[in-house]
């Protein structure tokens, strides 16, 4: 079993794994958000796709490469900017490259025979996703041309599909043959040492537009940011999973609400009226009339849910919430110190979250536990099973 585990390729990962949805770099954020709510997926990958390079021969075809990817939480800490606040419709119209996160190595391209020791190392390594060519068969990629013809935001790139691999794909795969790894799932997420106790914390009565710098940080490390009382005590969270889930108008709710209202504001049955009254009048107060505008736009007494322009670039009369999914939540993921790395993992899987805050039993909180820490504690298991596989290929 160990050997076949460790023989595994990326390749194994991507069975069942849909086409990524991909914009040109070309692109401007208003496209990244209908491409966006038009595929219902958290992220669009941004390509460089010059097939013809003018300093290489004519014949040489360049090869398309993913330079990053968007979700609607870049969107949302750009247009909180004080500047687009003003003028957020000028915004849109800018380009996705400004939104693009300056951090090297967030995506890696592997191929499909990478082994998935190379896809963990990459991920521990900064990398958020891998991306991967799609291997099928004739019969697989004609049906796929059939789908893709209503889903013009999955391109083909120099005739290949390419599939994201995330660190919940790898956890997931690994859980598949978590025997090989035995008795470490069994150990407690404290005894393994895996607790960080660095955490984001914002207070509940703090201004949610302080947050901004704490959503970027947890935006680019997969965490999230923890809503506490003076006492230490988590009420809840401020995720950028639930926010990637929200609409541009959230942005004028981060300017103006409290982390705690703002948490009501984005829970998944939709904000109470009265905040939605709270953040119209605070941008009135502040002059903002273009996003007062966009606001009222999704709060409109006369929208009808049949309306087809507004299927079209989902939007509702739920304050921004028209890209709920099923996934989304309005609680945090909590576990114990003395709870076992097994259970841990899979209360992180079926929630589909890569973290779970660690408390007491008075809700105290004590850390967060991530992907991160986890494949890093698998990792070193694989090194081991390595060099045991080399031994015994030696005693041979």
């Amino acid at each position: 079993m160990a050997h076949r585990f460790l023989a595994s390729e990326v390749s194994d990962l991507c069975v069942g794994k849909p086409p990524l949805s991909s914009l040109p770099a070309t692109a401007t954020v208003s496209d990244a958000i209908f491409a966006l709510k038009r595929s219902g997926d958290i992220n669009v990958g941004i390509w460089s796709c010059n097939h013809y390079d003018s300093i290489v021969a004519v014949n040489d075809v360049v090869p398309c490469r993913c330079i990053g990817k968007l979700c609607m939480v870049d969107v949302i800490l750009y247009l909180c900017k004080e500047e687009n606040l003003s003028r957020p419709v000028e915004a849109l119209q800018t380009s996705v490259l400004d939104l693009l996160p300056k951090v090297k190595g967030q995506i890696r391209h592997l191929e499909p025979n990478s082994s998935l020791l190379e896809a963990i190392d990459c991920i521990l390594e900064g990398a958020q996703n891998l991306i991967i060519p799609i291997q099928a068969t004739t019969r697989t990629n004609q049906r796929k041309n059939c789908l893709n013809k209503s889903s013009p935001s999955t391109i083909n790139h120099n005739g290949n599909e390419f599939c994201w691999l995330t660190r919940e794909d790898v956890i997931r795969f690994i859980l598949n043959s978590i025997g090989v790894f035995s008795p470490i799932p069994t150990f407690t997420i404290e005894s393994l040492n895996i607790i960080n106790t660095e955490t984001l914390t914002v207070h509940y009565d703090d201004p949610a537009i302080s947050t901004l710098p704490l959503i970027n940080r947890s935006h680019l490390n997969q965490t999230s940011i923890a809503v506490i009382n003076q006492d230490k005590t988590l009420i809840g969270e401020i995720s950028p999973f639930a926010l990637s889930c929200c609409d541009e108008t959230i942005a004028a709710a981060i300017s103006a609400l409290s982390a705690g209202d703002l948490m009501a504001y984005i829970d998944y049955s939709g904000p109470p009226e009265d905040l939605v009254h709270l953040v119209k009048m605070r941008l009135q107060e502040r002059n903002l009339t273009a996003m007062l505008d966009m606001v009222e736009s999704y709060y409109d007494p006369s929208f009808s849910s049949t309306s087809s322009s507004d299927e079209e670039f989902g939007g509702g009369r739920n304050g921004g919430m028209g890209r709920s999914y099923p996934g989304r939540r309005s609680e945090a993921i909590v576990c114990n110190p003395w709870n076992t790395l097994m259970a841990v993992i899979v209360q992180m899987i079926a929630h589909r979250v890569s973290y779970a805050w660690v408390v007491r039993e008075d809700y105290g909180l004590i850390g967060i536990v991530t992907f991160t820490e986890i494949l890093t504690q698998f990792r070193s298991a694989i090194g081991s099973l390595n060099r045991c596989e080399e031994e015994s290929t030696k005693l041979q």
